[in-house]
């Protein structure tokens, strides 16, 4: 995949149903940092998403601030949502303030409106009861009745941000489920699928083993020579990496 190629929809489909704790293995495998973006929790269970990243900064509230920030439809949060679509989600740097809003049911009927992929953010949502009705995936910190503005604005579309200690680069991927959410970069994405999958193939066959051998787990798992051994003289596969 070229760098200024955005992620097609195939690959996204097939990131939505591969569980987030397989995308970390392999990235992992890799010899990635962790890109599990800590303090997003679903909004509702049951949901997948799998999107590219439109970025949003929040800055601390500082009265100079306000004069110089765009107002209206040209603020920030604006923009950024007018950026999504069904193939998009909105990631969201509110610095960790969990219970300090990014926005509520006014701002995100928009994202309703125009059927975006998700919201993510290591900050707090208002209205939470009405969001769920809107339907798409949320994953926040926490939900809160606090306002924003009196802690921090949005400032900043899509530049490199953090969200949860991540960092997140526009048209990364971001996939998410009951588990919460990874970033998969957007280089990296094509050999992380294949290793997901193996990986995937590899954990069934030691479930299957472990049930006829009924034995420790730690025979096979975390995977070593005898994984690998096992794998190959049921699937005829060899390991990727």
């Amino acid at each position: 995949m070229s760098d200024l190629d955005p992620i097609s929809e195939e690959t996204l489909r097939i990131l939505k149903n591969i569980p987030t704790q397989t995308l970390i293995d392999g990235l992992w495998v890799k010899g990635w940092p962790s890109t599990y973006v800590e303090g997003a929790i679903p909004l509702r269970l049951g949901q997948s998403m799998a999107g590219r990243a439109v970025t949003l900064r929040f800055v601390p509230h500082r009265p100079d601030l306000a004069g110089d920030k765009p107002k209206g439809e040209n603020s920030a949060e604006y923009v950024a949502i007018e950026l999504c679509g069904p193939n998009e989600v909105l990631v969201i740097d509110a610095l960790g303030w969990k219970y300090s809003s990014i926005g509520g049911d006014i701002k995100f009927m928009r994202l309703m409106q125009r059927k975006v992929g998700g919201l993510v953010t290591d900050g707090g949502v208002r209205d939470s009861v009405v969001l769920k009705e809107y339907g798409f995936p949320v994953f926040s910190a926490s939900t809160t009745a606090k306002q924003g503005p009196a802690d921090f604005w949005p400032w900043q579309v899509n530049d490199a941000i953090q969200c949860g200690g991540v960092l997140v680069r526009p048209g990364d991927a971001i996939v998410g489920d009951d588990d919460g959410v990874v970033v998969v970069p957007k280089s990296e994405i094509e050999d992380v699928i294949r290793i997901a999958h193996q990986r995937e193939e590899v954990e069934e066959v030691i479930k299957q083993q472990l049930e006829i051998e009924e034995c420790s787990p730690g025979k096979y798992y975390p995977f070593n020579d005898k994984t690998w051994k096992l794998y190959e003289e049921k699937t005829g596969k060899k390991p990727l990496v």
